[in-house]
């Protein structure tokens, strides 16, 4: 699929990881209304993440899957969801968590499961979703959108971003349905490519709710 292509409406747009790019863009480009489960995560073993649609989120974030690592910052816990390899660096502050207590987990497993419930409701209510996905191999992708193809009722699109040495976007053909993959520049992806995400989503609109 061609960038081109994924030109449209969209009634609602996911972040599947890897890190928090993919939220902080759709963020800065008005087109994130609400968060998903992985937006402020780091995902970055994708077959977990596979594993974790394909399980429709099940034990995600229970309490005996959590461990903490370290600090992330001197307000934040490092904090691993052990179960599917995912890590959270933006939940747990160092106030009110005392290691190896989690002391604000129910508030914290709470919002997760009001974002994992949206997004199932979402996946089987909507007409077209777009997810993005940044970094990603052919073959991993295609079993990602075996899982997505068992959970969206309707139309979905799956843009996938990998960042190479390449001093603009490039696109790649995958041959896959539902897949538009690209290169970016990998020299600075945190600031670095506002403009060229900013030239993607001037692509997509976000239907308006009534």
């Amino acid at each position: 699929m061609r960038l081109a292509e994924l030109k449209g409406t969209y009634d609602t747009i996911y972040s599947l990881g890897d890190l928090c790019l993919p939220a902080i863009q759709m963020e800065l480009n008005d087109l994130r209304p609400f968060a998903g489960p992985l937006d402020w995560m780091q995902s970055q073993v994708l077959p977990d993440v596979i594993r974790l649609l394909a399980n429709r989120f099940a034990g995600f974030m229970d309490y005996s899957h959590l461990e903490v690592i370290s600090k992330a910052t001197d307000k934040l816990y490092y904090v691993k969801e052990k179960e599917y390899n995912i890590y959270s660096n933006h939940d747990f502050y160092t106030h009110n968590n005392f290691p190896p207590e989690l002391n604000a987990y129910p508030e914290v497993k709470a919002k997760y499961d009001r974002r994992v419930a949206r997004f199932l409701e979402k996946a089987a209510t909507s007409e077209q979703i777009l997810f993005i996905r940044t970094e990603a191999t052919p073959e991993l992708t295609k079993q990602l959108t075996d899982v997505l193809s068992t959970l969206v009722a309707g139309s979905y699109r799956l843009l996938v971003v990998n960042h190479a040495p390449v001093a603009g976007i490039v696109e790649q053909d995958w041959g896959l349905p539902h897949v538009c993959a690209i290169q970016m520049p990998n020299e600075e992806v945190w600031q670095g490519n506002n403009h060229l995400w900013k030239q993607i989503f001037q692509l997509i609109k976000l239907k308006e709710e009534l």
